[in-house]
């Protein structure tokens, strides 16, 4: 491959990178304004609406098949994964709640065992034991703090985020040819309808539409939404899918960096020592990919 194609996929997954890394703050500044779920809505609604003019624009395939699992996936990755991770961001923190959510490849790796018969091996119960060590040291259950609940909410989402990865995975092995735009707007705009539903019956107080609010839902939307695919699908279709994903990886370093500057959230000693061994579980999971070439799927992007 040229090496100025090899360039500008690297600079396109650095500036995906940064974008999916600084949401964190970005989301976490806007349910100060707004109730979880209301802000939710908006990102799922309108992002889903920009994507589909994306695959009218770009001519790919509009329609919807395999309903019942791009059902699944929206319940999952919208309701399960974004809903989830802005919920947990109400008492938690930008940079705790991006590793925690992240601990997903670990979550893949255990789930692929019963649902794929992909048994964990070799190195692979190293990054299992790093990432368990990671959050036993983030939960710290000899200190019961206030925000555990949200710091719950955010394993959950890795969690779901990792069912529908095995499920996203199981779709491609059927249909390898299906369009990734149309398997990433579909399950948005179904599982947003959940998402609004909630939104509308669930009392709360009214949006506050404040300049930095409005900000937080066009980044949601346009950068870490529509620009941050693009950016994704151009990347994986130059390099190797477990550079991508690795490099993808850097995101909740950067979430925690920029809470830590931004927003004054300073780790303690025990959860500086719980994200430096989930790092070191996603860093394993990731050599050993590359090294067995195992291709992601590219429907599966990372927030």
């Amino acid at each position: 491959m040229h090496k100025n194609t090899v360039i500008k996929a690297l600079l396109a997954l650095f500036v995906l990178t940064l974008i999916w890394g600084y949401n964190w703050v970005v989301m976490k500044v806007a349910v100060q304004f707004a109730s979880p779920f209301q802000f939710a809505a908006m990102r799922t609604v309108f992002g889903a609406l920009v994507l589909f003019v994306l695959i009218a624009l770009t001519k790919r395939p509009l329609a919807l098949t395999h309903f019942r699992t791009m059902l699944a996936l929206g319940l999952l990755q919208t309701v399960g994964f974004t809903g989830l991770l802005i919920w947990a961001l109400v008492e938690g923190g930008a940079g705790k709640t991006a590793v925690l959510t992240y601990t997903m490849p670990f979550w893949v790796l255990l789930f692929a065992w019963p649902m794929l018969g992909e048994k964990v091996q070799g190195w692979q119960w190293l990054a299992v034991l790093f990432a368990l060590m990671g959050m036993l040291f983030i939960f710290d259950p000899l200190h019961i703090k206030a925000d555990g609940f949200s710091m719950f909410l955010a394993l959950c989402s890795g969690i779901s985020w990792a069912v529908s990865a095995i499920i996203s995975k199981k779709l491609h092995q059927r249909e390898p040819y299906l369009d990734l735009l149309n398997l990433t707007a579909w399950p948005m705009l179904l599982g947003s309808i959940p998402i609004l539903a909630i939104a509308l019956i669930l009392p709360a107080p009214p949006i506050q539409w404040t300049s930095g609010f409005i900000y937080a839902v066009l980044f949601n939307v346009f950068l870490s939404g529509c620009l941050a695919w693009v950016l994704w699908l151009y990347a994986l279709q130059r390099l190797q899918a477990g550079v991508a994903s690795m490099a993808s990886m850097l995101a909740p370093v950067i979430g925690v960096i920029a809470a830590w500057v931004q927003l004054n959230e300073v780790p303690n000693l025990y959860e500086l020592i719980g994200m430096v061994l989930i790092a070191l579980s996603l860093i394993t999971i990731s050599i050993i990919n590359i090294r067995k070439h195992t291709q992601i799927d590219p429907a599966q992007g990372q927030e």
